[in-house]
């Protein structure tokens, strides 16, 4: 379930009384690498300049009209240091591409048997000169985990797949173009966000009424070609034993109405206002729908929280994989590490084994009544990975705050109903106290991988937000 193949201009730094020998396999050591991870490289063939590296003023400017030519494909920019590199060569081709994409900057090790003239690489020092370059001409870069890494080594491999989630979080997040389908619940201020702020760094969000989709529903007729389609779907996605047969009838028609509103807007994502319109004007739940669309990679977020619907498209885009919006909502009996994740029931299919069923929702039910509620999702997560995430707008200070971490989806018993999961997090009152004393919402985006570092690096370093991670 990856997203689309990455494209990267590679800038590869030399300093021409260096070995040129290290040049030309340092080139090669970083198409192999792109290569393994099917990556579409941008970079000077070796006759357009010195052995296809960057050095001088010519060089920039070739690398620059180069990376200028595919700048719509480019979504992020790997600088390689064979060797100690000319750091003005590098920040000027950066300068001159007016890329606002996130860079890697990895560094050659030197072989302490080898600290001889004809192998001898200096990038450990040349690095520094790079960055601190970088830094003065305003880019926003991120570096190795280890100072100098081989580019086929382990190490380097896992930099790579870790900045390559940091790309895609950071095209998707610019792009993103969010629809906030009904108002809010009026119960939950919470789920307040701004636009202007989320506007701000590329987010824009399209609206709908309630009254544009019931409308449109409907005036479908039950045998349309669309709405038996959309059952036949339903009923392929989840067991709907005991589910009344108008109940998805309703749900197939919403489904083929938001289909045509988010095709005609190209909307990436969604946060509807799953209560309480829909149950007291239209007589069913969509929680099902929002579960279909976030296995899809179109996530849907519950109770119009579009922040949370951008914690879940980010944590969708670093791992590739669905996101779920959730309460953090119980204890688990005295274990401080330990809670309980629950929702009435909209989590993608993925988070679920095979006891993964349609019900009513019985909170909701008690007071709306049961038969208006049909269409949550119930299962229970298995033990594995989790990540979770949250992006809010901070409106008093104008600004963009989120906090990301990891943890591990349990096994420890749990009797309870809805779309329901145990994780163990470290420190947990740690992060509670964190998520109360900075004003957080009680919603969060997991997803079941660990892709918090990524999150961390894609938000405070390209964006600027204040993040924290709790690790």
């Amino acid at each position: 379930m990856a997203e689309n193949k990455l494209t990267l201009g590679v800038i590869v730094g030399n300093r021409d009384f260096f070995p040129d020998v290290l040049i030309t396999e340092g080139r090669q050591d970083i198409l192999d690498v792109l290569a393994e991870v099917d990556v579409r490289p941008i970079m000077l063939d070796e006759a357009a300049t010195k052995l296809g590296a960057v050095e001088t003023w010519e060089d920039a400017k070739k690398c620059a009209a180069l990376f200028n030519q595919h700048r719509s494909d480019i979504d992020g920019i790997l600088i390689a240091l064979p060797n100690f590199g000319d750091e003005k060569g590098i920040a000027e081709t950066v300068k001159l591409s007016e890329l606002r994409v996130p860079i890697l900057v990895q560094a050659y090790p030197d072989n302490l048997n080898a600290l001889i003239p004809s192998r001898r690489r200096d990038a450990f020092c040349g690095k520094i000169s790079v960055c601190n370059n970088l830094y003065q001409y305003g880019c926003d870069y991120s570096v190795t985990s280890q100072h100098t890494v081989h580019p086929k080594s382990e190490s380097f491999r896992a930099d790579l797949q870790k900045f390559l989630g940091v790309c895609r979080v950071v095209r998707g997040l610019k792009r993103a173009r969010l629809g906030a389908v009904g108002a809010r619940p009026n119960a939950f201020n919470t789920t307040r966000y701004s636009e202007k702020l989320l506007q701000s760094i590329g987010i824009s969000v399209q609206t709908l009424d309630l009254t544009d989709v019931f409308g449109p529903a409907r005036k479908l007729a039950d045998d349309d070609a669309r709405v038996q389609e959309r059952i036949s779907k339903i009923t392929a996605y989840v067991k709907t034993e005991g589910v009344p047969h108008p109940s998805l009838l309703k749900m197939a028609k919403i489904g083929v109405v938001l289909d045509d509103w988010m095709d005609s807007l190209d909307i990436t994502a969604t946060a509807l206002q799953c209560w309480d319109s829909l149950q007291l004007n239209y007589g069913v739940n969509v929680c099902t729908l929002m579960s279909m669309m976030s296995e899809q990679l179109l996530p849907s977020a519950c109770e119009v929280d579009i922040t949370g619907v951008v914690s879940m498209y980010a944590l969708q885009l670093a791992s590739g994989t669905p996101s779920a919006l959730v309460d953090w909502n119980n204890n688990y009996a005295d274990d401080p590490n330990k809670c309980v994740l629950f929702h009435c029931g909209n989590w993608a299919k993925s988070f679920f084994d095979e006891d993964f069923k349609m019900e009513y929702a019985p909170i909701l039910g008690s007071t709306l009544g049961d038969e208006n509620t049909y269409g949550v999702v119930a299962g229970r997560t298995p033990p594995g990975p989790f990540s979770y995430a949250r992006v809010t707008t901070d409106d008093r200070h104008g600004a963009i705050r989120a906090y990301v971490g990891d943890g591990m989806f349990v096994d420890d018993p749990l009797d309870t109903f809805g779309s329901r999961a145990v994780v163990e997090v470290p420190a947990l009152q740690s992060l509670m106290r964190h998520i109360c004393k900075n004003g957080f919402e009680h919603h969060a985006a997991m997803n079941r991988s660990h892709s918090a570092e990524i999150l961390n690096e894609a938000f405070s370093s390209y964006f600027g937000w204040d993040v924290y991670h709790h690790n």
